[in-house]
């Protein structure tokens, strides 16, 4: 009897169990659809807040282009409000352009970047233009950091939210489907817009942006059996003839047709279809992101059937997805750097095997690999080695095959007049990673540089150097009987007109030091002539100061952090000199072995709105024979990079103040009025003799004070700087104009 009543009762639980899954609905599948759209598609994190708020929880998604990095992200663990934090705090002008951080850059590199205005790949004897305007690798970067924590998930059925995005395979033409693989690499080549970024190499192939082929991939997520789909749709309508005023225009125009006819059809899939009203925003109004971003909010908040999707867990707290600061890297292995050894690559990485490693880090080193434009992409992997605490990092380099260039700049300014330079620049010349580069400047003033730099990464690397210099200057009778010991000859004139020529020959060694100094010892031979025409000498030729060949054994140290060359806002510079002249043949018959040291030292921070401070140091004395006088230091005027020991100052004309030692205080004050418009004020102070620092007149109050009031300009050229220049010490002033890269 009582086995009858259990089997009674179970029977009974088993009919209320049957009723219960009859009346229940079963729950539904949501898929979301996120089309590409640029600077657009930020709408979408609007969108994805409002879904958020309202409990809403996605099943699975597909994007295309920005869709596809937002919808790629969201998938992989971020919330809404994470990736308004996230993209609130982006430079897309950096990452669009692969900005890397002057202080940074290799030393080379900083000199291309400081001197060139243009430069053309330039392979047998033909000029090509290049690809696109970025490598994209700033946006892969950044994409690999924020997908760290999905790296291990390949198949992206398995991230915590299901996704896909769309690319277009570049020789076909046809979509691809990315399902699997690199989530980092996967969304990356869907975002990359055509002309814009470099199409990207996956499993042989190469794709690029799916929205040229599917923009809003809603058919692909309706196979994936959802019952609902809420659709996104950030592009607009193709533009009248009156609406297209640019070049831009008429591209992006041409590159909506397809997609604007797939999209009449295609809107009408989604069960709840949200546009925002972003007409006034193009694809690249990255700047207009907080505004775009409400728009998506606003739009998601009035679209009809969204309220209704509450699932009632709005009260639950929103899962937060951590982004790690830093990793510990066991092993680099790198593919595909047949002209560049490993070392190479490790020195410009600037980090070693075995060491944690911050993802700031990470990235400055390959901003640096990068910067030398060796290598059109470098795409890696951080793969999780189980049986050890930390990653492997596995790159393949895509090295540039262009190995020669063009390059031009142009320049102007009160010493060296006006000047063009043409440049010819050749790597792997003999060696895989050497570099051989030679400006030829025509002007007022015929000029050259000469370099060949073999890199050998960490290690110890070698070059050569040559370089001719000229100028012509007036300058006070004072400092010829200076140079010259003669006061009589030059007792009837106040200024005298001479020319001065330099031609300086070095073999050396260096490295890098610590990470971030430049350390670097050579021979070096220097012809040196300083001749005037104002007067004549006892044969009736002009006048000769100095007329010698000079070998000596000099060293370098050199660390320059400096954000921008001309106009810096923070960075730390240091520049330290020696040179032991060893002998002389030529004009300097009472040559006797002397030396001379000097430094330089500069520290940039900014204070305020659009302010900063450049507070900067430097001086220099001779050791030894003082009977040689044309190499001792000459200041006065405005400018940079003057050969030998020539400098700057303040309130006096170019070679005004002479000596066999010296230093120079100077502050520098920069107001930027407006992006790249500057309001300068400076002031220098120096004492500067014979012997100031035997004397101990270095540490008193200063002889020789200057002050400079202007304005500059970063202009496509260069800087241009235009200064009114004065001294408390006499009644002249001086106006310093200068247009264009210094070189």
């Amino acid at each position: 009897m009582n086995l009858y009543k259990i089997i009674l009762y179970g029977f009974f639980l088993l009919a209320i169990a049957k009723l219960n899954a009859q009346t229940q609905e079963p729950e539904q599948k949501i898929g979301l659809v996120l089309s590409g759209g640029g600077a657009k598609g930020l709408a979408h994190i609007g969108v994805l807040k409002v879904i958020d708020s309202l409990g809403i929880k996605v099943d699975y998604i597909g994007g295309t282009s920005m869709g596809a990095i937002i919808g790629g992200l969201y998938a992989s663990g971020y919330n809404g409000k994470q990736l308004d934090s996230i993209f609130r705090t982006l430079d897309f002008e950096d990452l669009i352009n692969d900005f890397t951080p002057r202080g940074i850059k290799p030393y080379y590199t900083k000199i291309n970047d400081d001197k060139y205005v243009a430069e053309l790949p330039f392979d047998d004897f033909k000029f090509k233009l290049p690809k696109s305007i970025s490598k994209g690798q700033n946006v892969f970067n950044l994409l690999t950091h924020l997908t760290h924590h999905v790296s291990s998930i390949q198949d992206f059925d398995s991230l915590p939210i299901p996704f896909l995005c769309i690319g277009t395979d570049i020789e076909t033409g046809e979509p691809y489907v990315f399902e699997n693989g690199s989530l980092a690499r996967a969304i990356t080549a869907s975002a990359s817009l055509p002309s814009i970024f470099k199409p990207i190499e996956i499993n042989g192939k190469f794709y690029t942006d799916g929205g040229v082929v599917n923009n809003y991939p809603i058919n692909e997520i309706k196979n994936k059996g959802v019952d609902i789909i809420i659709g996104v749709n950030v592009q607009y309508d193709l533009a009248k003839k009156d609406e297209l005023d640019s070049l831009g225009d008429l591209m992006l125009q041409i590159n909506n047709y397809r997609s604007n006819v797939e999209m009449r059809s295609k809107k009408s899939l989604a069960d709840i279809y949200i546009k925002p009203e972003i007409k006034e925003f193009s694809v690249l109004s990255f700047d207009d992101g907080l505004s775009i971003i409400k728009s998506g909010e606003l739009a998601a908040k009035t679209a009809s059937g969204l309220n209704d999707l509450n699932q009632n867990n709005t009260s639950s707290e929103l899962i937060k997805t951590k982004v790690s600061d830093s990793i510990f890297i066991n092993k680099v292995i790198v593919k595909g750097n047949q002209k560049y050894s490993l070392n190479y690559v490790l020195g410009k990485l600037k980090f070693k095997e075995n060491t944690t490693v911050s993802f700031k880090d990470l990235d400055k080193g390959i901003d640096v690999l990068m910067s030398t434009n060796n290598f059109d992409y470098f795409d890696y992997d951080l793969v999780k080695n189980d049986e050890q605490k930390g990653y492997n990092l596995v790159g393949n380099l895509l090295e540039s095959q262009s190995s020669s260039s063009m390059k031009f700049s142009v320049h102007h300014d009160d010493l060296y007049k006006s000047a063009l330079l043409i440049n010819y620049t050749k790597k792997r010349l003999l060696f895989g990673n050497d570099v051989t580069f030679f400006d030829f400047i025509i002007g007022d003033n015929l000029r050259y540089n000469f370099e060949y730099y073999l890199d050998r990464g960490f290690s110890w690397s070698f070059g050569l150097h040559s370089s001719y210099n000229a100028f012509h200057k007036s300058f006070k009778t004072g400092v010829g009987e200076y140079l010259t010991n003669d006061s009589t000859r030059f007792s009837s004139l106040n200024k005298i007109n001479a020319g001065f020529q330099d031609l300086t020959n070095q073999f050396y060694i260096q490295t890098i030091f610590k990470r971030v100094f430049l350390l670097a010892i050579g021979l070096e031979h220097k012809y040196y002539r300083i001749d005037t025409e104002t007067i004549l000498d006892i044969n009736g030729k002009p006048y000769v100061f100095e007329n010698s060949h000079y070998l000596s054994g000099w060293g370098q140290l050199e660390i320059d952090t400096y954000d921008d060359k001309y106009f810096p806002k923070k960075g730390l510079m240091l520049k330290g000199d020696f040179h032991w002249y060893l002998s002389s043949s030529g004009f300097n018959e009472s040559f006797k072995p002397f030396s001379i040291a000097k430094a330089k030292l500069g520290y940039a921070f900014n204070f305020l709105d659009h302010f900063s401070l450049n507070l900067k140091t430097e001086g220099g004395f001779k050791i030894g024979s003082k009977s040689t006088k044309s190499l001792d230091f000459a200041i006065g005027g405005f400018g940079n990079d003057f050969m030998n020991n020539i400098s700057g100052f303040y309130g006096y004309d170019f070679l005004s103040l002479v000596g066999d030692s010296y230093v120079k205080a100077e502050l520098d004050f920069d107001y930027e009025i407006f992006s790249k418009s500057h309001l300068l004020f400076n002031t220098n102070f120096s004492n500067i003799g014979a012997g100031i620092f035997e004397k101990g007149q270095w540490f008193s109050l200063p002889d020789y004070t200057g002050f400079a009031a202007g304005y500059g300009l970063e202009t496509f050229f260069g800087p241009m700087q235009i200064k009114y220049s004065w001294s408390p010490d006499h009644s002249d002033n001086f106006w310093f104009f200068s247009l264009g890269f210094w070189f």
